[in-house]
């Protein structure tokens, strides 16, 4: 229900924006769109998910021929994730390495960027020549995330000029169905996260118990008393109490 509700949404404001241009978006069709990103968009852990939302993009979009993710680090750093092509690898890294392309500019300052003629676009002198020469004529980037620690945009290539002019709730929609994979991808990193601190915590008790004779609570108090002291998590003092049991 929530799903079509968004679609209503955005259809009517793409169809207010496009009155009298010639080109129509209509529900049936973002419909269509949202059933098939739901087929691709399966779950799973965060690096899959990203892997699929790549591959949905090209199979979703309109005029999309290669799809890939930028990451955008705390550190500056730049990353990029689950390209469809290996053609990628090199085009996405001159744009990190220029500080300009809508790749670059979707993770760093903007939220939403298209360049449906490179050869033309004033914005990237430097990196639209090596693009076009690299066969791409047209390239869009869509912020994805934005963490505390980081940021991510989709980053969608096509050979020839024209596509992406104007990407409207179709955007929308996948920018959405994305992000709720992403974060769905994270509860169950989290989740994962905390069993297997749980588990490691538990083992370094049993290591404490039988060392000092104490009972489990005593145990677990004299672990939490080093982490205290020593301003440490509780799961690097348990992995560290384990590692030197083993070495």
């Amino acid at each position: 229900m929530l799903l079509v509700k968004l679609i209503c949404r955005l259809s009517a404001r793409i169809r207010t924006r496009m009155r009298g241009t010639g080109h129509a978006v209509n529900n049936d069709r973002l419909l269509d769109l949202a059933q098939r990103m739901a087929r691709t968009l399966t779950p799973g852990d965060l690096d899959h998910t990203l892997s699929r939302i790549t591959v949905a993009a090209v199979e979703t979009l309109p005029d999309t021929d290669y799809a890939s993710i930028t990451i955008l680090h705390g550190d500056g750093q730049l990353e990029t994730i689950a390209p469809t092509d290996d053609l990628l690898w090199g085009i996405d890294a001159a744009q990190y390495e220029l500080r300009e392309g809508p790749c670059y500019h979707a993770a760093a300052d903007t939220v939403h960027i298209a360049a449906p003629d490179l050869a033309r676009d004033q914005r990237f002198p430097r990196y639209a020549a090596s693009a076009v020469a690299a066969g791409i004529g047209a390239q869009a980037g869509i912020r994805l995330f934005d963490a505390p620690k980081s940021r991510g945009a989709l980053n969608l290539y096509a050979h020839e000029p024209g596509a992406f002019s104007d990407l409207g709730a179709i955007g929308q929609l996948f920018r959405h169905q994305a992000a709720m994979a992403i974060d769905y991808a994270r509860e169950i990193h989290n989740l994962q996260e905390a069993v297997r601190t749980r588990g490691t915590i538990g083992t370094a008790v049993g290591i404490v118990m039988e060392r000092y004779k104490l009972r489990d609570d005593r145990a677990f108090a004299f672990l939490t008393r080093l982490s205290q002291d020593g301003n440490v998590k509780l799961r690097l003092v348990a992995e560290r109490l384990i590692a030197s049991t083993r070495g």
